[in-house]
């Protein structure tokens, strides 16, 4: 089973709002997922981000593979140089 860790989109019609989602690849977008591991909201000036980075962390270090945006989000929040970090310091 592969794993990615992708948004969901949430919110009305022209006001989104994103869930960071671990789920199988194979699972729609907005369909069934694993874990919600946080929040994106692109409306606030600041772009706010909450993110539950054990979590994160976690699922990483088990093979789950961001995509893109995610990917981007977790690099501005510091938790892929984290992760990069622990990865190579264990060898």
């Amino acid at each position: 089973m592969a794993v990615k860790i992708r948004l969901t989109r949430m919110g009305s019609k022209k006001k989104p709002f994103y869930r960071i989602n671990v789920a199988d690849s194979r699972s729609p977008r907005d369909g069934r997922f694993i874990e919600t591991v946080g929040t994106y909201n692109p409306l606030v000036a600041e772009n706010q981000v909450t993110l539950k980075e054990d979590r994160i962390l976690e699922w990483l270090g088990n093979g789950a593979q961001p995509s893109d945006t995610v990917r981007n989000i977790l690099s501005k929040a510091g938790i892929m140089q984290k992760f990069h970090e622990a990865k190579y310091s264990k060898k």
